[in-house]
C-alpha cells in the first residue's frame, strides 16, 4: 500500500508532466513552423486522429456501464484501452502538427463561433483532462480505490467531453474545408 507521501510524490510528477507536455504542444501549435517540404505527406493523420478519439469514446462509455454493473475486470479493460487510444492519438496529434503545423477554420457565419467555442472548451479541457486521467489511473493501478472512485466521478465527462469534441472539431473542419 502506498505511503501518502509517495502518493504526493506521485501526484506530483503527474501535474509536472502534464505541465510539461502541455508546454510542449503550445509551443507545438504557436511557435514551431512546420517544414513545407511535408505539406502533402501523412495527410490522413487528422482523420486516424478523429478515429482514435472516437473509439476512446465508446471506450469509455461502455467502460462506465461495466462498472455501473460492477463488472470491474471489463471495466479495468474498457478503460486501459481507452488509455491506450488517447495515448496513440497523442502521438498522432503530436506528428500531425509537427509535421502540418495548425489548422484554419475556414467557415463563416454563426459556424464560426459555433466551431471555436467547442475548441476553445475542448482544449482547456484537455488540459484539465490529461493530469486527472493520470491521476485516476495511478489510483486504480495502486489499489487506492476510494481515491479512484472519487476522481474518477469528474475524470470521466472531461475525458469524454474531450474525446467526442475532438472528434465534431475534425468533422467540422473536413466539412467547412
Amino acid at each position: 500500500m502506498q505511503t501518502a507521501e509517495s502518493s504526493n510524490k506521485a501526484i506530483t510528477t503527474i501535474v509536472g508532466i502534464s505541465a510539461a507536455a502541455t508546454a510542449f504542444l503550445l509551443w507545438l501549435l504557436y511557435v514551431h513552423h512546420a517544414s513545407p517540404a511535408f505539406a502533402n505527406r501523412f495527410n490522413f493523420l487528422p482523420a486516424l486522429d478523429a478515429v482514435l478519439n472516437a473509439l476512446c469514446s465508446i471506450c469509455l462509455v461502455i467502460g462506465f456501464s461495466f462498472i455501473r454493473s460492477k463488472n470491474i475486470a471489463a471495466h479495468r479493460a474498457s478503460m486501459i484501452s481507452a488509455f491506450v487510444f488517447s495515448s496513440l492519438f497523442l502521438v498522432s496529434y503530436i506528428v500531425n502538427h509537427a509535421i502540418h503545423g495548425d489548422t484554419h477554420f475556414p467557415g463563416h457565419g454563426i459556424v464560426r463561433p459555433i466551431y471555436f467555442f467547442i475548441l476553445i472548451s475542448h482544449i482547456l479541457l484537455s488540459v484539465v483532462a490529461l493530469p486527472m486521467v493520470l491521476t485516476t489511473f495511478f489510483f486504480s493501478l495502486t489499489g487506492r480505490f476510494p481515491q479512484h472512485k472519487k476522481i474518477a466521478r469528474f475524470t470521466f465527462p472531461i475525458w469524454l467531453y474531450v474525446s467526442v469534441t475532438g472528434v465534431v472539431v475534425y468533422a467540422m473542419l473536413a466539412i467547412w474545408r
